[in-house]
């Protein structure tokens, strides 16, 4: 059953008026009305702040006609229903106030029609409204995620940093002095047995390649190069280091010098610039990758493009893809856009474009004549 309904009626006509008075209690609606008779006193009325649920409104009234009545609820109360009741005919008038905003439109001679299209406007006014209302909590549950999202990815940050200093100090110092220890006992026991000899050397080899294992979990876990020497040299070294992990020849060029960046946007993009390595690693099937990092309208734009398999467009929309979802949201927290281009059996392009103004200070970062390149190959 309709609830209660808050009708406002624009007529200066009273004799339509209660014709209309009329009409919704033989129709049994549930309703209070409040008329206006003229434009001044239907402005008035929505200027007030009060918002019925429903307009009822003659096509024209003095000084005001049926488009800019409808201008008017769109400046005030947008959201409400509004019927046109009048005895002026014509199907271009009606079609044109439709067009312009109108819930329905209803001739005074043809009353009995009025009640039926109320309850048609009120419901679906009551859907619109659930569905603004399910739209508002879709964003808010969308930005809740988002927050989410850089949370843990800070929180993961943090803790792997954390770990690197604690591996780097107690692992680190033990295997140090494990080293040292074996190189002592081999100075000081000069007539030891060949066979304490050899295993006192193999012992030495095995620290020594327990010690660069560590290194390189440490680096992994957070590259010091990113912190002492910033993202264009953090970018060159990953390269370096693809390409000698997977004899992919990596090239890499930038027209960046020294960078100002904040922590957070180094750390985001040198994390968005692994993955696409990663992606190229275990999709790709790739011989050669182009690494493009450039200044372009105050906007940071790497650009990594490989000669592989080429993504497909499924592979783009898919929202179950874990390794773009954290892509597309790292350089969404940067107010930045991704765009990844595929060309089957042509490679694929992943292009990342961030405004320098939402890093921090871009000072430092040149354009001209510092083009710097790095073009590493396997012989």
């Amino acid at each position: 059953m309709m609830n209660h309904s808050n009708i406002l009626l624009l007529k200066d006509d009273l004799a339509e008026a209660e014709m209309v008075k009329f009409a919704l209690d033989k129709g049994n609606l549930a309703y209070s009305l409040e008329r206006v008779g003229d434009a001044d006193e239907f402005v008035a009325y929505l200027a007030s702040g009060k918002t019925p649920d429903l307009i009822l409104a003659d096509y024209g009234v003095r000084d005001m006609d049926g488009l800019s009545i409808l201008e008017t609820v769109h400046e005030h109360v947008p959201e409400v229903p509004l019927i046109f009741i009048t005895s002026v005919s014509g199907e271009d008038r009606m079609i044109e106030s439709l067009e312009y905003g109108a819930t329905d439109y209803v001739s005074i001679s043809r009353l009995s029609y009025l009640v039926p299209a109320i309850y048609r406007a009120l419901r679906e006014a009551a859907e619109r409204s659930e569905h603004r209302r399910s739209a508002v909590q879709l964003r808010e549950s969308q930005a809740q995620l988002r927050a989410l999202s850089v949370y843990l990815q800070h929180a993961r940050e943090e803790e792997r940093t954390h770990i690197a200093r604690e591996v780097h100090d107690e692992l680190g110092q033990a295997l140090a002095v494990f080293k040292m220890d074996i190189a002592w006992l081999s100075r000081h026991t000069p007539d030891k047995p060949p066979a304490v000899a050899k295993r006192l050397k193999t012992m030495g080899r095995y620290i020594d390649a327990t010690i660069l294992t560590v290194r390189r979990i440490i680096t992994e876990l957070r590259p010091g190069i990113l912190d002492d020497l910033g993202l264009v040299a953090a970018i060159e070294w990953q390269s370096n280091e693809f390409q000698n992990r997977t004899g992919i020849a990596c090239v890499v060029r930038s027209n960046l010098t020294e960078e100002v960046l904040e922590d957070s946007f180094k750390t985001a993009f040198f994390r968005i610039f692994q993955e696409t390595l990663t992606n190229i690693i275990r999709h790709a099937n790739a011989t050669a990758v182009q690494v493009n990092f450039t200044l372009l309208n105050n906007c940071l734009v790497l650009t990594v493009q490989d000669n592989g398999r080429g993504i497909a467009k499924a592979e783009i929309e898919n929202t179950f893809s874990v390794g773009l979802l954290g892509m597309r949201e790292r350089v969404a927290k940067l107010g930045g856009s991704i765009l990844f281009e595929g060309d089957p059996g042509r490679g694929t392009t992943v292009t990342v474009s961030i405004p320098c103004g939402r890093s921090g200070n871009s000072k430092g970062v040149s354009n001209e004549n510092s083009s710097r390149r790095r073009s590493r190959s396997r012989a």
